[in-house]
């Protein structure tokens, strides 16, 4: 008991007391590796399936778009209990923070489950929703499959990842989804060209990948190696509520990305499987500078709850913009190779003369577009951060819904496949534009809200 308070003692005086860059930097660098080597199996998976034909490339961002569902799912689990849960040892209360945790945890996995039966009873017409046409179905079928088996341990693994970044333990997430990630490269060459299973091994090799990072995330969990403690006796129904309410904007967030990404491979599909392919070639490589951004932003979220439980408001607002000055510069260094070489790097994932010219125009354009980002999305994790939860759901569903569908259909119909390249940077600078008033709103709130 001794060594668990001591514990619990030096992480508060770490996260209350530790000079806020510093901390950021500790903080981020283990969630940006991870998310860049998961990044790096993205680009890596989009470029072996590419190389077995055009639409099987295609079926890759199909098959991405009901991954943005289960995340979504996973996401609202592990930031709402993981929020709550950060929060709560802010206040010292350690007892309230492990039944967070493993409600949040037993609610992820339960909804996986949930979603992998549903999805294999209606998987027909599912595939065409996420926006698969005839010459992609069998491939996106195939794939999907695989990823359907391991989809409870999915969601649980990005739920346990989240409750280690909100508890300042960035370290042991990283561990196990990178774990995970190299494997998955792995057995990607192995299976998909050493026994020739083709798009079938791509899908092997991620389900297998993922149930090896559940468990070693799990362990983490079980071996004492955090404070909060995963286990069925600590599950408190009565904190699903809160659960849900403070995770819906990550919900709602991941949830309209999707619903994006089902229109964006319609809206693409009416073009051919070569831009459709392109599309996803673009998502795929585009995000890899804004994962830098992100991992800077969810190292951003463990500082905010956790000093905001502790009332600690201004290293709140002083993590707010050392973090969104970072990813600026992230994503200021990073777009500028990748829009000077847009058209080698699209070439790397499929060389088909179509897939290019659509491909280097969306990601220059998506280049540019994301230096708008940074702002709103730290607006977003402020909010969701220290619960609350109305304007973090009306601020999480800007970028991806609110602004960006209508901006999809109205380009799209308007300028035909050069308006679907458009929607997405458009809608940046829109939301930029949103943000910077809901910037002024937190900064109020968090000054006049909590008092030292």
């Amino acid at each position: 008991m001794k060594q668990q308070e001591k514990m619990q003692q030096q992480q508060f005086q770490r996260m209350t007391a530790e000079p806020v860059g510093k901390l950021l930097l500790v903080l981020s660098v283990p969630t940006v590796i991870s998310m860049m080597v998961t990044n790096i199996y993205n680009l890596a998976d989009t470029a072996f399936v590419g190389s077995l034909g055009t639409s099987q490339s295609g079926a890759t961002g199909i098959v991405f778009g009901f991954m943005a569902i289960l995340q979504a799912v996973a996401f609202m689990c592990g930031q709402g209990a993981g929020s709550v849960m950060s929060r709560r040892l802010g206040e010292k209360k350690l007892e309230e923070a492990c039944e967070y945790a493993s409600t949040g945890f037993f609610l992820s996995l339960f909804l996986g489950f949930l979603i992998a039966v549903g999805s294999f009873v209606f998987l027909t017409p599912l595939l065409y929703l996420l926006g698969s046409t005839a010459t992609i179905e069998p491939y996106a079928r195939t794939y999907i499959s695989y990823i359907l088996l391991a989809a409870p341990c999915f969601t649980a693994s990005l739920t346990m990842n989240n409750l280690l970044r909100y508890e300042g333990k960035a370290k042991l997430g990283t561990a196990g989804l990178m774990t995970g990630a190299v494997l998955n490269i792995g057995l990607d060459i192995v299976l998909m060209f050493g026994l020739r299973l083709g798009i079938a091994g791509a899908g092997i090799a991620t389900a297998v990948s993922q149930v090896i990072s559940f468990f070693i995330l799990l362990s983490m969990f079980l071996r004492g190696k955090t404070q909060t403690k995963i286990a069925i006796s600590y599950v408190e129904p009565h904190f699903l509520g809160t659960i849900i309410a403070t995770g819906f904007p990550s919900l709602l967030r991941q949830g309209l990305n999707s619903v994006a990404t089902m229109l964006l491979n319609r809206t693409s599909g009416v073009y051919g499987d070569e831009a459709v392919a392109a599309m996803s070639i673009v998502s795929r490589v585009s995000f890899f500078a804004m994962a830098v951004a992100i991992g800077i932003g969810q190292g951003f979220q463990p500082i905010s709850s956790f000093n905001y439980g502790a009332g600690k408001k201004e290293r709140v607002r002083k993590a707010f913009w050392t973090a969104f000055f970072a990813s600026e510069c992230v994503l200021l260094f990073l777009s500028g190779p990748i829009y000077a070489y847009a058209e080698n790097l699209v070439r790397i994932f499929r060389n088909d003369p179509q897939v290019i010219l659509y491909g280097v125009r969306a990601l220059r354009l998506l280049c540019v577009g994301q230096l708008f980002v940074p702002l709103s999305m730290m607006v977003e994790m402020g909010f969701q951060s220290t619960g609350q939860s109305a304007l973090a759901s009306f601020s999480s569903s800007l970028r991806s819904g609110l602004l960006f569908i209508p901006m999809l259909l109205l380009l799209a119909a308007w300028r035909g496949m050069a308006g679907v390249q458009e929607a997405q940077p458009v809608t940046f600078v829109l939301t930029f534009v949103v943000s910077i008033f809901l910037c002024r709103i937190f900064m109020r709130k968090c000054l006049s809200e909590r008092g030292e």
